[in-house]
């Protein structure tokens, strides 16, 4: 046979092409917006987990206001239990990487410490988020059978 009578190779990347393309993963729920991901994910998954805990249902609500303690803007997840205990959870920017600290208080009164909260973590996810909040509220002993 000579070599004008053979087919020529067919190019590599046909082959590629006719393989189905790799299925893309789907964003995680962090990659959200910030003012999307806080009231549609954070606060429902936190309401759920506490009561799984054993607590009341908290009320929760999100929004930008002064930062307890110091009084710096910020954005709150402010929470509360039964009695008249209050939480905060402040991020310093819109953004779940940001700098983030907690404030409690009991009896009504106004917070007077601020704590770090979440400092040493290369990434932030929903479920690290929601879990050191409830130890954190598990710790004050404002959870189940304490």
């Amino acid at each position: 046979m000579t070599d004008s009578a053979r087919p020529a190779p067919e190019p590599a990347q046909a082959g590629a092409a006719a393989a189905p393309a790799a299925k893309a993963k789907p964003p995680a729920p962090e990659d959200r917006p910030f003012e999307e991901f806080v009231p549609e994910l954070l606060l429902p998954a936190l309401s759920k987990e506490v009561e799984a805990y054993g607590g009341p249902a908290p009320l929760l609500s999100f929004e930008q206001g002064p930062m307890p303690v110091v009084g710096s803007p910020c954005w709150l997840v402010k929470g509360s239990l039964p009695g008249e205990r209050r939480f905060w959870l402040c991020f310093t920017a819109a953004d779940l990487s940001s700098a983030k600290t907690i404030a409690v208080s009991e009896g009504g009164g106004e917070p007077s410490l601020l704590e770090s909260f979440l400092i040493d973590e290369k990434k932030i996810t929903l479920a690290l988020i929601v879990s050191r909040l409830v130890q954190r509220l598990n710790g004050q002993k404002w959870l189940g059978p304490n």
